[in-house]
């Protein structure tokens, strides 16, 4: 530090004090002629620095030449993939594994949550009857083994998407027989008609709804149109309309949320009926969008980790780099008792204080 002595040798002219950074006086930025920061300057100049844990590993072996093998299939063919317009930090762990997610019903949605980059339009264009005959012969290209099929929100039609959504599922399933299959689904505006529609004899192995945050924070962080409360309806639904497939949801984290209302959260939808969680970090799409308020330490969501498999949770995957969709078909096998995603070898980012004894397939927590 370089302190500069300063010494006055002249009657200095009064101005007003400046406030200290204890004041909760403000700043008159014009009267010091200090350059008034636009709000969009504002939001790019508080953007954080990832920290130094954001990083991943590339698959080796096999694993690499899975992952090789469906990208040559994405790029040959012209395919769209979540994975890849998402840039998931998961890409290669996932196709690696023959796993991958597509976004089916539009490029944009009609909603405008403050945490999205998808695009925001009012009236998009209409559904494409085509789509689900593309959606199963590109999922047969690729070869998976499971996908993961995910929805914009249409709330500009009648049945929320419900019946496209069907259309699509039915359809892969009748080119990839063998294939598992898990719909990360819209809360359909609350249209319980349409879920009991959409979820009679889906050949699905998980329902799941995204409530994405605490439900202090839903004003803040999601659509006005979408509430804690209609997710937590929508996934109580699913439970009893199908009482046979798993249900799925997800809580993001570092949107201003505190870790007591994380815990309380993740009560809420066990009790729902919800048998699978992720919990990830929050990254700031744009400044745009919502700053992200907190990096939490892998540390703390291997907490979390064990927290929510206390609560009784089937099937948990908790880490900074976890998305919604991460190892899906891994999470799906956890659910019916297979080893813990977070502890199988490999470029996983879930993290855990967990061990595991195969042999008679317990978790113990550390």
């Amino acid at each position: 530090m370089i302190i500069v002595n300063v010494y006055v040798l002249f009657e200095p002219i009064m101005v007003p004090r400046l406030p200290t950074v204890e004041s909760s006086e403000e700043v008159n930025e014009e009267e010091y002629g200090i350059k008034k920061m636009t709000a969009i300057e504002k939001r790019k100049a508080i953007r954080k620095r990832l920290p130094e844990w954001f990083k991943t590993s590339l698959p080796v072996g096999e694993a690499q030449k899975k992952f090789n093998q469906a990208r040559d299939n994405v790029r040959e063919h012209g395919l769209n993939t979540v994975c890849e317009e998402a840039r998931c930090p998961n890409i290669h762990d996932c196709w690696g594994r023959g796993t991958a997610t597509f976004m089916i019903a539009g490029e944009v949605c009609t909603r405008g949550c403050k945490f999205c980059a998808v695009g925001t339009v009012k009236k998009p264009d209409k559904l494409d009857e085509n789509e689900p005959k593309e959606l199963a012969d590109s999922i047969k290209r690729m070869g998976l083994k499971y996908a993961v099929i995910t929805v914009v929100n249409r709330d500009d039609l009648e049945d929320g998407g419900a019946r496209h959504y069907k259309n699509c599922i039915i359809e892969v399933k009748k080119e990839n027989p063998d294939i598992g299959l898990e719909l990360l689904c819209s809360d359909l505006d609350g249209n319980i008609d349409a879920l009991e529609m959409l979820l009679e004899e889906l050949p699905l192995k998980v329902f799941a709804h995204n409530v994405e945050c605490v439900p202090r924070l839903d004003s803040k962080v999601r659509d006005s149109r979408a509430s804690f409360e209609q997710s937590l309806e929508i996934l109580k639904m699913a439970r009893k309309l199908r009482p046979d497939i798993k249900i799925k949801s997800s809580l993001m984290v570092g949107l201003g949320e505190t870790d007591e209302e994380i815990v309380e959260t993740m009560k809420l939808l066990k009790s729902s009926g919800v048998d699978m969680i992720t919990l990830g970090q929050y990254l700031q799409p744009s400044y745009k969008h919502l700053p992200v308020s907190r990096f939490p330490e892998p540390e703390k969501f291997a907490i979390w980790d064990g927290l929510a498999r206390e609560i009784g949770f089937k099937a948990v995957a908790s880490g900074p780099l976890v998305r919604s969709s991460y190892r899906a078909g891994l999470l799906y096998e956890e659910s019916n008792g297979g080893m813990p995603v977070a502890i199988k070898s490999s470029t996983g980012s879930a993290v855990t204080n967990i061990s595991y004894h195969n042999s008679n397939k317990k978790v113990i927590t550390k």
